[in-house]
């Protein structure tokens, strides 16, 4: 191997030491407890447990597997606090990681800053299926009710989703605190189920809700996009549009909301 240059000596320098491996796309499995320890140009991928290496050669920004992992190349790209990663194989990616130094045990990472976004998303849908529960069985008029059990099988899937997500990071659902973020805001919101004018009050609650789905899954995407997980990006996506098109259809109808809620209030409606 040629002399290295004050570049690579820079770069080697930066990739001493011992990383933790965290999934965030494409075909890995969730890299619980893999690490990886770099020396100079020589480093290995450890599994779990650490009784199982896998030895690299460093090139620059490219951890090269030797035999029997030939062909086999991880390519870093540095950004603040660690390196994101592509896995490839001769050149061709198939799944994408992130490297967080670990020092003194303690590790602070964007990508655990994710899981707990999504971890709080998930928590949040878990509350919303209650809440569409309540408006479900307060609501008489049969177009509304359709639209809120329409709404209630997509609320399940964005659940399901935000799951998948958090394993694969490994993760699993957690109890999240009622103060926390968006839940908190839920949480206090009447949704008056006991007096009248409820078709106006869930009207009203349930549109406040989508807002504040949609702004949570906004914030969501833009972690995602910062710890490169495309995936949760993608997803984040398509629940954005789902939650728009709910919110756009509880505004269509605000005069029949308002009606609903005179007439339940024993109001003439002319």
């Amino acid at each position: 191997m040629p002399p290295a240059s004050s570049g690579s000596l820079e770069i080697v320098s930066e990739l001493d030491g011992v990383w933790k491996v965290s999934r965030t796309g494409g075909l890995l499995p969730p890299l619980i407890g893999v690490r990886k320890e770099i020396h100079g140009t020589d480093g290995k991928t450890l599994l779990a447990g650490g009784a199982i290496g896998v030895p690299f050669d460093v090139v620059g920004l490219e951890l090269h597997y030797r035999a029997p992992f030939a062909g086999f190349v991880d390519i870093l790209t540095a950004h603040e606090g660690g390196f994101s990663g592509r896995t490839t194989f001769r050149r061709r990616t198939f799944g994408r990681f992130e490297l967080v130094s670990i020092r003194g045990g303690v590790m602070a990472t964007i990508t655990e800053q994710l899981v707990k976004h999504i971890d709080e998303a998930y928590a949040m849908e878990q509350n919303v299926l209650r809440t569409l529960d309540g408006m479900i069985s307060t609501t008489d008029d049969p177009e509304i009710l359709q639209e809120l059990e329409h709404h209630k099988i997509e609320t399940e899937g964005h659940a399901m989703r935000m799951r998948a997500r958090l394993e694969a990071h490994g993760a699993q659902p957690s109890t999240v605190k009622q103060s926390a973020g968006v839940l908190a805001a839920l949480a206090k919101l009447p949704l008056d189920l006991v007096r009248g004018e409820k078709a106006g009050r869930n009207a009203r609650d349930g549109y406040a809700t989508e807002h504040l789905e949609i702004a949570s899954y906004e914030l969501l995407k833009r972690v995602a996009q910062r710890a490169n997980d495309e995936e949760t990006v993608s997803e984040c996506d398509l629940i954005i549009e789902q939650e728009r098109a709910m919110a756009e259809t509880i505004a269509a109808n605000w005069d029949k909301f308002a009606a609903l809620s005179l007439r339940e209030a024993g109001v003439p409606v002319p």
